[in-house]
């Protein structure tokens, strides 16, 4: 397994699960969550016990029987909630659901009602709120969590439970790229026959390559390495790992499909140019007007007249042809 897979829990057929356990941060995280919900849930219980009382008959109500009621809800807000929600929830309550965490047994079981109950009672008592030396049982509570191996509070210590994420950490890692000696060598193959599926299912492997763990890894790499080589050729004269092997194949599939498409695209524009998208030109800004200088008239605009096209004189007409006559 690789380093996320650290809560240590191990199935009924002996394989370790990928499983990660909460640690401070995020169980502060989901704690201050539960907090805001269990005021709400106090607020309401609140309400409505105040309606009950003020429907009772005068006299009814005393200082014991208020004293108890308050007792009542505090016990149903900081102990009932949780262990209900756990109960209910698969070992959740609303600020875990949030954060992805759930509360299990120590052998990675579900967690039962009288291990929540011991959850929350010693959580009560020694860690939040702590009833019994506040100040002291939560450096205690601290330091707990940060030097035990799974995280785990007084609580689960004493229960036989702990908290894990049920959501993957997953860490972001390319793809491998093809290695230099390998890419004469790509060049030259002949992947007419790698179908679609063997390509992604090589894919995939080296996306996750980082995550698997020996002797799986290898042995699931080889096989598909196998797979491969039976389908191209010629084989590589390079010794290399598989996964190699795989990367080096898929790349060049990759820059073939690249080539192909470009080529089909070129096609495309000269046989019809209309499907191809042309760029919008870009009309240049047109520069503001600049102010005159200080104590200059603007230049007036220029007015262009059209011009009447002037009568041509006959060469044979006389002078005062034209003249009016006295």
């Amino acid at each position: 397994m690789d380093r996320w897979a650290d809560a240590g829990l191990v199935s009924g057929e002996a394989v370790e699960l990928d499983v990660r356990a909460a640690r401070l941060g995020s169980r502060v995280l989901a704690l201050l969550l539960d907090l805001l919900v269990q005021a709400v849930v106090a607020l309401v219980l609140t309400s409505g016990l105040s309606m009950v009382l003020v429907a009772l008959p005068v006299g009814v109500m005393d200082g014991a029987l208020s004293g108890a009621l308050q007792t009542l809800l505090l016990i149903l807000v900081l102990v009932g909630y949780p262990v209900l929600m756990e109960r209910f929830a698969g070992g959740r309550t609303v600020g875990k659901l949030a954060v992805g965490l759930r509360v299990v047994r120590a052998d990675g079981g579900p967690v039962g009602v009288g291990q929540s109950l011991t959850r929350a009672l010693v959580g009560v008592a020694v860690e939040w709120p702590g009833l019994v030396l506040p100040l002291l049982s939560w450096v205690a509570s601290v330091t707990v969590m940060l030097s035990d191996p799974r995280g785990r509070r007084l609580g689960d210590l004493v229960a036989g439970t702990m908290v894990v994420h049920t959501r993957g950490a997953a860490v972001w890692r390319p793809v491998p790229m093809a290695v230099p000696p390998l890419l004469g060598w790509a060049h030259t193959l002949d992947l007419t026959r790698l179908d679609d599926g063997l390509a992604l299912a090589a894919r995939q492997y080296l996306g996750r390559v980082h995550e698997l763990a020996e002797p799986e890894r290898g042995r699931l790499g080889r096989a598909l390495w196998a797979e491969m080589a039976a389908v191209i050729s010629p084989p590589p004269s390079w010794r290399a790992p598989e996964s190699a092997y795989l990367a080096a194949v898929l790349a060049e599939r990759h820059r073939r499909a690249v080539h192909r498409l470009r080529r089909t695209r070129e096609v495309t524009a000269t046989l019809w140019p209309e499907l191809t998208p042309v760029p919008v030109p870009v009309s240049p800004p047109v520069a503001a007007p600049t102010a005159a200088p200080a104590g200059l008239r603007p230049a007036a605009p220029m007015i262009s007249v059209p011009t009447q096209p002037s009568a041509v004189r006959p060469e044979s007409a006389p002078v005062g042809a034209d003249r009016p006559a006295d």
